[in-house]
């Protein structure tokens, strides 16, 4: 199985074919965005405020500030990088009301998620594709759950597939096109700006731009391109990258006063002992193994195609170390996140869909291609090395976990497609996950030699029934769930109000009510240390102890001061008082 540019598969015009006019394609494209818009802003509609925490609520507090919104305190969590709030600045220029923001935000990711859908139409088209099948695969890769979940969440996974995406367009333009110097340079310095806009993004840009300057510096050392092109693009790269890490560095003076997670020295510690491997090459594994099953199985035909190229001496050697490079990009995240996570004994640390997420798009577009194109005998070859990782990587998982699995916390946000696959938003099913994952391949296989139209609408109505499921049995209950612990409205003054909140109060609570206190920093107070609340405060919230009555929660409150809000909620309980 061979992946490399290729000249356009179609068959011959028939009579008359220059008479029926089509529309040109850019419109098609144009109006497919639009359509692809309209699903992600649809779903995202019950989407109002931040929920999967610290992480949405650390990107929105830096676009807020980056406007000259009020500092926010969340010290002690993972540092969030400035490149996915510098996207979604608009949203905080346009208005001031936390949900209206929240709901702008949605309509960001969407656009720009969307983008998808051409970059993998042009993906597909360089495969060798025809614009018709590219476009329909290109629909079906843009609903991957993988593409559309996350942009329900202000985090970076709501763009990140496209920016990887496009990287990997601009670099194979760069390494492998034939096109005038002048444009060679551009898709050059293009690349490069892209490559560091993800270090800028997330930590796993690190991997990313890593792998771009290699393959900058190889390119030139095997003279296939000027060295010249590549040192601009290395020049390009490092002074996005260092932009990037000032402005990272100016984020945690302001957000991180009292500290944050330390990923370096868990990932030295993790790559510097037996334990540390014991861990990290398990949960490497496991990642990768989601990636294969959130794809249906076509995203390790799509890994097994790439490894293919990269073996093949009859592949081009610029497509070769391309493909190097993707695969380097792969095991790079999975290893290096994996090194960094801390042990939070939930069952995502061992099977998790997000941080792979941002290659999932290009493996199953190349998958796909390999279905509808490549020889059987390869296809059914990929298919069994696909079944094989599938089941052994769901072995490795159990055996790896063992009977701690059940034990462990089952957190619904981390698995959009098992959900789906095994039909249980209520609990964990391994084996049940595997099995149908690879049913959903052998339909695929069969559709792909025999009915390939039936093939992309039966992929089209998977990821479709996957991307509502995702939104109506994840993303909305947990916003309901979270806007019922931690609700301000209704006792808030905008911009008259200073607000205190006793550190007692759970951080998942606490954290959205600081998004919901725009206007003015969010002054704390430590109750188990007998401290009292600020006495400039005029709204105060007091965790609240079981069995207590609502107004004994401040026994020395000032005269006047009265009970506006209590709530009671498995995360935690809190009672609100305030000034007369």
């Amino acid at each position: 199985m061979t992946v490399t540019a290729g000249s356009e598969v179609s068959g011959p015009a028939g009579p008359g074919a220059g008479a029926r006019r089509r529309p040109p394609w850019w419109l098609l494209l144009l109006v497919g965005w639009l359509a692809q818009v309209g699903v992600r802003v649809w779903l995202a509609a019950g989407q109002t405020i931040p929920v999967a925490n610290p992480d949405e609520s650390g990107y929105l507090f830096t676009a807020r500030l980056l406007t000259g919104g009020p500092e926010a305190d969340i010290s002690n969590s993972t540092p969030y990088r400035g490149g996915y709030p510098l996207l979604i600045l608009p949203a905080q220029w346009l208005s001031d009301d936390p949900e209206t923001v929240y709901r702008i935000v949605m309509v960001v990711n969407a656009l720009v998620a969307a983008c998808l859908l051409p970059l993998a139409h042009r993906l597909l088209r360089g495969l060798g594709l025809a614009q018709g099948p590219s476009y329909a695969l290109a629909h079906v890769t843009a609903l991957l759950p993988a593409a559309v979940f996350y942009t329900q969440y202000a985090l970076t996974d709501a763009v990140f597939p496209v920016v990887v995406m496009g990287w990997l367009l601009l670099m194979h333009s760069w390494l492998v096109g034939d096109a005038s110097r002048a444009r060679v340079i551009a898709y050059g310095l293009g690349a490069s700006g892209v490559a560091a806009y993800t270090y800028a993004l997330h930590s796993r840009g690190v991997v990313i731009l890593a792998v771009h300057v290699g393959l900058l510096l190889f390119a030139a050392w095997r003279r296939w391109r000027p060295w010249t092109s590549a040192v601009l693009g290395v020049g390009v790269a490092g002074a996005v990258a260092g932009a990037a890490s000032v402005l990272n560095g100016w984020i945690v003076e302001r957000l991180y006063t009292g500290g944050t997670y330390d990923m370096g020295s868990m990932v030295v510690d993790r790559l510097t002992g037996l334990d540390g491997y014991g861990w990290t090459l398990p949960v490497g594994l496991g990642q990768i193994w989601y990636m294969i099953i959130g794809t249906w199985g076509v995203g390790g035909i799509g890994l097994v195609a790439v490894s293919t190229a990269l073996a093949r001496r009859d592949v081009p050697a610029r497509v070769r170390a391309l493909a190097a490079g993707l695969l380097v990009i792969v095991v790079g995240i999975a290893f290096s996140a994996a090194a960094a996570l801390p042990d939070e004994q939930r069952i995502g640390n061992h099977a998790y869909s997000r941080y792979l997420a941002c290659v999932a798009p290009v493996f199953f577009a190349v998958g796909a291609w390999a279905l509808l194109r490549s020889p059987r005998k390869a296809v059914l070859r990929a298919a069994a090395v696909t079944g094989a990782a599938v089941l052994a990587g769901a072995a490795l998982i159990e055996v790896n976990v063992g009977d701690e699995l059940d034990g462990y916390a089952f957190t619904l946000f981390d698995f959009p497609e098992l959900t789906f696959l095994t039909w249980d938003w209520d609990s964990f099913h391994l084996w049940r996950a595997a099995l149908v994952a690879l049913a959903l391949l052998g339909v695929v296989l069969v559709l792909g030699r025999y009915a390939p139209v039936a093939l992309v609408a039966f992929l089209l109505a998977v990821n479709t029934v996957a991307d509502v499921t995702a939104a109506t049995r994840i993303s909305r209950p947990f916003v309901d769930d979270r806007m019922a612990a931690a609700d301000l409205r209704g006792v808030l003054e905008p911009g008259r109000q200073t607000v205190a909140i006793d550190r007692r109060v759970d951080w998942e609570i606490w954290i959205i009510q600081l998004h919901q206190v725009w206007w003015s920093k969010v002054l704390r107070f430590d109750s188990r240390k007998r401290q009292q609340p600020p006495p400039e405060a005029d709204l105060v919230l007091v965790a609240w102890n079981e069995g207590l009555a609502a107004e004994a929660t401040w026994r020395n409150a000032p005269p006047g001061w009265r009970v506006v809000r209590t709530r009671r909620h498995p995360l935690g309980s809190w009672v609100a008082w305030r000034r007369p």
